[in-house]
């Protein structure tokens, strides 16, 4: 990660979105995969991301927007995009969220400056111990993991 004294203007935000009806979204690490996946995705257009922590039914982060893209603009451009990211994802939540929104109208951001971020990182890293949240890991596993060590079948 870049150093925050480096760069003159500081521009870091952190973010908080929360799932609409603060459903238990985001307690599966393949859902926390994608939607991390999707806020990468704006790193080409200038975003830096530092620390995302998931809390069950919201996700705390700190993002540098670029000068050219207000807070507003930055909001709207990473709640759709993850919105669009984790349907195509996961289609099952199309049932839980027939009108498409997954994200709440709720919005909490402000600037993280430099006595602050190192507070910020350290609570956004510990989101899931603050919610007591339990991770469930439901990522495919390597066929390796389910093969004997040994050859058990002949004697």
């Amino acid at each position: 990660m870049k150093n925050i004294n480096d760069d003159t203007r500081n521009n870091w935000v952190t973010f908080m979105f929360v799932c609409k009806y603060r459903y238990n979204c985001l307690r599966k690490q393949t859902v926390m995969d994608d939607c991390t996946a999707a806020f990468k995705e704006f790193e080409r257009f200038g975003f830096k991301f530092d620390e995302i922590g998931y809390g069950g039914n919201h996700v705390h982060f700190l993002a540098d927007v670029p000068p050219r893209y207000s807070i507003t603009a930055a909001l709207c451009m990473l709640k759709s995009h993850s919105a669009k990211r984790i349907f195509e994802k996961h289609p099952n939540f199309h049932k839980r969220y027939p009108r498409g929104e997954f994200w709440s109208g709720y919005e909490h951001h402000e600037s993280t400056g430099h006595k602050d971020f190192k507070a910020s990182q350290v609570y956004i890293r510990d989101q899931q111990r603050h919610h007591n949240v339990e991770v469930i890991d439901d990522r495919q596993k390597k066929l390796g993991a389910f093969v004997a060590a040994s050859d058990t079948a002949t004697p």
